[in-house]
């Protein structure tokens, strides 16, 4: 391999180490207020639920297609249910859907 090339690689690799390190470092000893602390704990939530929404839409021209997809994998999922059942379950429903409409 080429010394410039691993040369790249370790350096793209502390360019992004750099930024999660520092705060994770400084802040440590701090204690956040309760408050904040809530909100910290529902940012992944948040997250994830503006990554998906859109996706539901935007998957395909028939519109019931992703929202039958995303009530099935809710449904599936209140089961309690391994995250691999639900994705399979939506999937399984999106496909017999597709069959049959």
């Amino acid at each position: 391999m080429d010394n410039m090339i691993l040369m790249m690689i370790i350096g793209m690799g502390f360019v992004t180490y750099l930024p999660r390190m520092i705060p994770l470092v400084a802040l440590s000893q701090l204690k956040l207020p309760i408050f904040v602390q809530n909100v910290l704990k529902n940012v992944p939530y948040a997250t994830l639920g503006a990554l998906i929404v859109p996706g539901i839409f935007l998957i395909s021209d028939d519109l019931f297609f992703g929202i039958i997809g995303a009530v099935a994998a809710i449904l599936i999922a209140f089961t309690g249910a391994n995250v691999i059942i639900v994705v399979m379950g939506s999937i399984g429903t999106l496909v017999l859907y597709s069959m049959f409409f």
